[in-house]
C-alpha cells in the first residue's frame, strides 16, 4: 500500500481527467459507494479503501436555476447568464453543475421544470484557466 505521500492527487487526477473528457470518481471497497468529485477516504462511510474509478457521464437533472449576473468567478463571464442544477449521477451521487441546451429565462426554465426529471450527459468546457464538469440536457 503506497504512504499518502506517494498516492497521486485525486484533484490533480480529476482535472486531467476531465480535460480528457473522463469523468473521475473513487469508489469504495468496504460499501461500494461512489465519491465524486474524487477524495482520499470514501463519503458514505468514511473507509480510506477507496480506488479510481470512471463514471459514465449518464445523470438525471433534478433541479435546475440561472445564475445571476454577474457570474460568481471570472471564469465564468463569459458564459453567463447560464443554467446550473443539481444532477444525480446514474452512479448515485448528486453533484451541481452547469446545464448545458437551456436558455436562462423564466420561460425556458418553467418548460423544463414542467417536464420533470430529464436524462442528461456530462461534457468538459475548457475555461480559460480550467476544464469545467457540465451537463447538457436530453432533447
Amino acid at each position: 500500500m503506497k504512504t499518502v505521500a506517494e498516492q497521486p492527487s485525486a484533484i490533480r487526477s480529476y482535472y486531467e481527467g476531465l480535460a480528457k473528457g473522463v469523468f473521475c470518481a473513487v469508489t469504495c471497497k468496504a460499501c461500494g459507494g461512489y465519491t465524486f468529485p474524487p477524495t482520499g477516504c470514501c463519503e458514505h462511510c468514511g473507509s480510506w479503501q477507496v480506488e479510481p474509478a470512471e463514471l459514465s457521464g449518464e445523470a438525471t437533472l433534478l433541479f435546475a436555476t440561472h445564475n445571476i449576473s454577474p457570474a460568481c468567478h471570472p471564469r465564468f463571464e463569459k458564459i453567463a447568464p447560464y443554467v446550473y442544477g443539481h444532477l444525480r449521477l446514474k452512479e448515485g451521487p448528486i453533484v451541481q453543475a452547469i446545464v448545458l441546451g437551456i436558455n436562462a429565462n423564466p420561460h425556458d426554465l418553467q418548460q423544463l421544470f414542467e417536464r420533470g426529471p430529464v436524462l442528461a450527459k456530462a461534457e468538459m468546457l475548457q475555461m480559460d484557466d480550467l476544464p469545467v464538469l457540465a451537463f447538457r440536457i436530453a432533447g
